[in-house]
């Protein structure tokens, strides 16, 4: 596709905001016909990524304690799939208030502020996370939740910071405290394996991922939408024709 002198490329190879897209049959996963389309597509990057992030990446056990940075979808995502996977406490960090309450309904033992995140951790957990979960895409923000993990506790990143952003840390804590830092892409995902199993823990009432939704809206409206989404007021929206 071509502008007026400018070349277009779609981003990261998504056809966002189509009303067509060729997928690679690898890509597609056959789900029950009776979950409506705005609930199935919320099992797609943000579940996928935020509870693969959790269950699949740091394979957080019963009664570990883990904190999510970050409560987009991603992030609540990632606290639904601790919350799911039996992790206690679970403590979530976001500048917006809403989005801590809402952090509350899901299952959250605390939703604090970041300027807050540091003693609430402290407290809560005993001097550290055994989990910590960066979903803001923020190079200083991974460097807090490193940080805000115990001795032998494990950060994984899910977020995509600008390229330029620089991450600074002491390198002896690695080897000293025997800290992990992992990427996780897509949540170290098997989507085939993955979006079934998802779609049955929120079946049987652990997941409950249709408290993502924000609304509908039809295409017309994308420039509203992201407008909604810029300014933090909605989780997920899905567009639907």
């Amino acid at each position: 596709m071509e502008l007026p002198g400018k070349e277009v490329n779609h981003h990261l190879g998504v056809s966002a905001f189509a009303t067509h897209a060729v997928v690679d049959q690898r890509s597609a996963v056959k789900i029950p016909s009776d979950i409506a389309p705005e609930i199935a597509a919320l099992f797609g990057c943000a579940v996928l990524t935020g509870v693969g992030a959790v269950m699949n990446t740091a394979a957080v056990k019963p009664g570990e304690s883990v904190v999510v940075y970050g409560l987009g979808g991603v992030g609540l995502s990632s606290l639904l799939g601790a919350v799911a996977a039996g992790a206690n406490p679970v403590i979530a960090v976001d500048p917006i208030e809403d989005k801590r309450k809402l952090a509350l309904e899901l299952g959250a033992a605390a939703a604090v502020a970041p300027a807050d995140a540091a003693q609430a951790i402290a407290d809560l957990t005993g001097g550290g996370a055994d989990v910590a979960i960066e979903t803001a895409g923020k190079a200083a923000v991974l460097a807090a939740a490193y940080k805000s993990t115990r001795r032998g506790g494990r950060t994984v990143t899910v977020g995509l910071p600008n390229p330029a952003e620089m991450l600074s840390f002491p390198a002896v804590s690695l080897v000293a405290e025997g800290k992990v830092l992992m990427g996780s892409y897509m949540g170290s995902s098997i989507p085939s394996r993955d979006v079934p199993r998802y779609i049955g823990l929120w079946r049987a009432g652990r997941l409950p991922v249709h408290r993502l939704l924000s609304g509908t809206a039809p295409l017309s409206e994308i420039n509203r939408l992201m407008d909604e989404l810029a300014a933090g007021r909605v989780i997920r929206q899905v567009v639907l024709p």
